[in-house]
C-alpha cells in the first residue's frame, strides 16, 4: 500500500512525465464520424480525472470510482440509486450535512432514512422491512467516534439482499477497505484525508459491481457534479502521503487522548483508537469559546483530515441544521469539541490546548 501510494499520480504517457498532466480541456477531437478516443466532453469524462478514479479504484479492490465536486455531491449520487417509497437504514450518529440532505430527500421525493444502532443487531431486524433498500453507516461515527462492528452487518446485508454504503471519509482506504469485506459502496469526502491538505473540494464513490457501477456512471454523467481536472490532480498529490499523514495523525491523537483521559477540563475523551478524529467534552467549568479563541497553534475550522490540527465547534458548524433535540439525544452539546489532530509536533499541539484550557476556565 505504501509503494502503490508513493507512485500514484505518475504519467503513463510518451513524455515521460512523472506527474501526470492537468486536461483541461472540454471537448475532444473525433477523427471521423463513429470514431472517439474514448474521451468525448469533460463531464463525461476527462483524462486527468479518469487517472485519479483508476487509482483510487485500485486502491479500494473496486471496478469503478467516481469523482464528485464535493463529499455532499459523492451522497447525493447515490441518493440517486432509490425512488419513494424505498427506506434507508442509517447511523444514528453522522455528519450534520448527510442528516441535512437525507431530511430533504426525505421531504421531497419520499425516501424514507431510519436511524438506528447498528452495534445493536436487534435494534437493526426491528426497523427493516420489504421496503429496507440500504443500509448507511459511518464506521467510525461523527462527532461520537462510535466504532462500529460490521461483520455482522454485511452477513445480515446480504441476507437480506439490501445494499451497505459506508462513508469511509475517516478511516480512508489506508485504514479499512469496506468492498473487499462485504460492503456494495464506499464514499468519501475527498476533501479530506485523501487530498489532505485543505486546499481542494472533492468527493468520490466506489464500487465492485458492474452493473451498479454502469448506472452510477450514468448518473454521475447526467446530474454533472463531476470533478475539475486540477482538482483532480490535488488528490493524486494527496494520495503520495496518505500513508505518512494518517499514521502521524493517529499517533498524535493517541497521544492526546491518552493525557486528556485523565485531565480535570475534560469530562470525556471520545475516540476510537485510529485515525486522527477525536472528539473532547469539557467539563462545565471551561468556557469552549475561550478556548477557541485562545489556541495559537491549533486552528479553529470547520473541516477535518489535513496536515494541521483543526478544532471544530458541532453545535454551531458540522451539526448546525440538526434540530436541537437531535443533536441533544446525539450528545451534541455546548461542551464539545471536535479535533482533527494533525501532523505538527505533539507537544506543540499538546502545549496549545493546555494553555488555552488554563484560559478558558470560569472565574480563572
Amino acid at each position: 500500500m505504501e509503494t502503490k501510494l508513493a507512485q500514484i499520480g505518475m504519467s503513463k504517457d510518451i513524455t515521460g512525465a512523472t506527474t501526470s498532466p492537468i486536461y483541461t480541456a472540454s471537448a475532444y477531437k473525433h477523427e471521423k464520424l463513429g470514431m472517439s478516443t474514448g474521451f468525448d466532453y469533460t463531464r463525461t469524462k476527462n483524462p486527468t480525472r479518469s487517472h485519479f478514479e483508476e487509482a483510487f479504484a485500485d486502491l479500494e479492490q473496486g471496478s469503478h470510482a467516481f469523482a464528485t465536486s464535493s463529499g455532499m455531491a459523492a451522497i447525493q449520487l447515490v441518493c440517486n440509486l432509490f425512488k419513494p417509497g424505498d427506506e434507508v437504514l442509517v447511523s444514528f450518529d453522522l455528519y450534520g450535512g448527510t442528516f441535512r440532505i437525507f431530511e430533504f430527500y426525505e421531504e421531497q421525493y419520499g425516501i424514507k432514512f431510519i436511524y438506528v444502532d447498528f452495534d445493536d443487531i436487534e435494534d437493526v431486524k426491528t426497523h427493516m422491512n420489504a421496503a429496507t433498500k440500504a443500509f448507511f453507516i459511518e464506521p467510525i461515527t461523527n462527532p461520537s467516534m462510535i466504532e462500529v462492528a460490521l461483520a455482522p452487518i454485511y452477513r445480515l446485508a446480504r441476507e437480506r439482499d439490501i445494499m451497505t454504503i459506508i462513508d469511509n471519509t475517516f478511516l480512508t482506504p489506508f485504514y479499512y477497505k469496506p468492498l473487499a469485506e462485504g460492503a456494495d459502496i464506499v464514499l468519501h469526502s475527498a476533501t479530506k484525508y485523501i487530498g489532505g491538505h485543505n486546499d481542494v473540494l472533492a468527493g468520490v464513490v466506489t464500487v465492485k459491481d458492474e452493473a451498479l457501477g454502469n448506472t452510477l456512471s450514468m448518473h454521475h454523467n447526467m446530474i454533472g457534479a463531476t470533478l475539475s481536472p486540477f482538482d483532480g490532480y490535488l488528490l493524486l498529490r494527496g494520495l503520495k502521503t496518505l500513508h505518512l499523514r494518517m499514521e502521524r495523525s493517529t499517533e498524535n491523537a493517541q497521544a492526546l487522548s491518552e493525557y486528556f483521559s485523565d485531565h480535570e477540563a475534560i469530562d470525556e475523551v471520545l475516540y476510537s483508537g485510529r485515525t486522527g478524529m477525536m472528539s473532547l467534552r469539557l467539563h462545565e467549568d471551561y468556557d469552549v469559546g475561550a478556548l477557541l479563541e485562545n489556541m495559537e497553534v491549533c486552528t479553529f475550522a470547520e473541516s477535518l483530515g489535513g496536515t494541521e490540527t483543526f478544532v471544530t465547534f458541532p453545535f454551531t458548524q458540522t451539526h448546525a441544521d440538526m434540530p436541537d433535540d437531535e443533536r441533544i439525544k446525539r450528545g451534541i452539546d455546548e461542551q464539545l469539541i471536535r479535533l482533527s489532530v494533525g501532523i505538527e509536533n505533539i507537544e506543540d499541539i499538546k502545549i496549545d490546548l493546555i494553555q488555552a484550557l488554563a484560559k478558558a476556565k470560569r472565574g480563572a
